[in-house]
């Protein structure tokens, strides 16, 4: 039996007059009563592979069933094109349809179609061009990640998706429960009576492994974890959905330079490795999409990430002679239009900002000897702004249960958390990196519904 061939390594192969099978779907076809020139495509590369097909070969009815989008099994001799933009083509001697597809029903013809419609069919968005490329790059990012830190000496820890902890004090959270909703269990007060749950008190889904990955880090030295996180935000922005990946490294006896180092590097490394891998797939998007793609990773592969601080950040963007829309002063977050004049006009290059002031951070950072910053990094980028947050982590028991009563977060519930700062406390650094907005930088959607397979947002959950 004959072995299946991709269009992938047809496309690369120099070994032609050869017999081969390939099965894929069609995209389009093409010709007229003697000839049909069918492009078929299996999703293992942007191209598709063109397979000729003399009419007078193929009983008329199997004819009538290769339409756009139904799947077929071809097989014929691989020969040189003679027509231009293909190296190869198929010259067809069988053609099995394997699965049909009604064009008058098919929602995805030759047109063009929106974003916003193929959100509608996520189960057939895969078979387009440009979603076929987001996700293989998304394939290859997710590969390149685990890659550099094993090759780092880093330990891959899984931390739990269901928590009894708020590691962001963001309360947005999605509550866990196998409690019957209709006959809510509830105590003498009125309130849920959670000990008659599964964990006999309140669980939810994780915004964060970071506190769990610290716990790695106080042994194994350095960590990462790379899983899904969740939160609860009504919000229908491009950038935000309820169910996200993020990749988030803990480091022992990192500074907060040694964390601004490995930043970088690891940012640069990620888009180098898909400018090498994914070629053909950036080179249509940077066509499709965003035509300044290529043109934004090389701007943050050539310059050395620019470091300054909060305070000095602020200085610049009150002297700029310009109206923001947010107010620009300290104390306040930084929105992203003040990180994208700072990176985009004022230092041309990524930034990273440190020392922020303590109130606009949470609980776990180290505080600076002046009372009023923390020793947070904040990676900046183009068109984005913020792509990375992290922090050297407080590791003196007393300033952090100082720092944990002034921001009412319980220190009974992190009693565990705590402990590590009791028992061979070491400095310790880590950051986070939103998996999808990377994504977003690197493939040039603009909308983070579009770079991750499934998206989870209000009143949206039906794929």
């Amino acid at each position: 039996m004959m072995k299946r061939s991709t269009v992938k390594e047809l496309l690369g192969s120099g070994e032609t007059n050869r017999e081969v099978l390939l099965k894929g779907w069609v995209r389009t076809r093409r010709g007229n009563n003697q000839v049909a020139f069918i492009a078929v495509n299996d999703g293992t590369v942007i191209h598709s592979i063109q397979v000729v097909a003399v009419m007078e070969s193929f009983p008329e009815e199997v004819m009538k069933r290769v339409t756009t989008g139904s799947s077929i099994a071809v097989r014929g001799l691989l020969v040189e094109s003679p027509g231009k933009g293909q190296q190869v083509e198929i010259q067809a001697g069988e053609i099995e349809v394997l699965g049909d597809a009604d064009p008058a029903v098919y929602p995805l013809q030759k047109k063009g179609h929106s974003f916003e419609f193929l959100r509608e069919i996520a189960h057939l968005r895969f078979r387009t061009n440009t979603f076929g490329a987001v996700f293989r790059i998304r394939h290859a990012l997710s590969f390149a990640i685990h890659q550099y830190f094993h090759d780092r000496g880093f330990f891959y820890l899984h931390t739990p998706i269901i928590t009894a902890s708020d590691a962001e004090g963001a309360g947005a959270m999605f509550r866990v429960t196998t409690l019957d909703l209709d006959h809510i269990p509830r105590k003498e007060d009125g309130s849920v009576d959670f000990s008659q749950d599964f964990f006999g008190r309140p669980t939810n889904l994780t915004v964060s492994g970071q506190l769990e990955g610290e716990l790695g880090a106080l042994a194994l030295s350095s960590i990462y974890t790379f899983g899904p996180t969740f939160r609860a935000e009504n919000s229908n922005t491009p950038r935000h959905v309820a169910e996200f990946w993020m990749i988030e490294p803990e480091m022992a006896f990192y500074d907060i330079h040694d964390n601004m180092d490995l930043a970088e590097d690891f940012l640069k490394y990620l888009i180098r490795d898909i400018m090498e891998n994914c070629g053909d797939d950036l080179e249509f998007l940077n066509r499709m999409v965003d035509k300044t793609l290529l043109e934004r990773l090389e701007f943050v592969l050539k310059h050395p990430f620019e470091r300054t601080t909060y305070t000095e950040a602020v200085r610049i963007l009150r002297k700029a002679g310009r109206t923001f829309e947010y107010p620009v002063e300290w104390g306040l977050d930084l929105q992203a239009e003040h990180e994208r004049y700072l990176v985009e006009q004022h230092f041309e290059r990524p930034v990273i900002l440190t020392d922020y002031p303590g109130g606009i951070k949470a609980f776990y950072m180290k505080q600076n000897d002046d009372g009023k910053t923390v020793r947070a990094m904040d990676v900046l980028f183009p068109m984005i702004g913020e792509i990375i947050g992290g922090s050297q982590r407080e590791e003196k028991l007393d300033r952090l249960q100082n720092r944990m009563r002034e921001m009412n977060i319980s220190a009974d519930e992190l009693w565990w958390y705590l402990e590590t700062r009791k028992f061979g406390t070491v400095e310790h650094s880590g950051f986070g990196l939103g998996f999808e907005r990377l994504l977003m930088f690197i493939t040039g959607m603009s909308n983070i519904r579009d770079v991750i397979p499934f998206p989870r947002t209000p009143r949206s959950a039906e794929f």
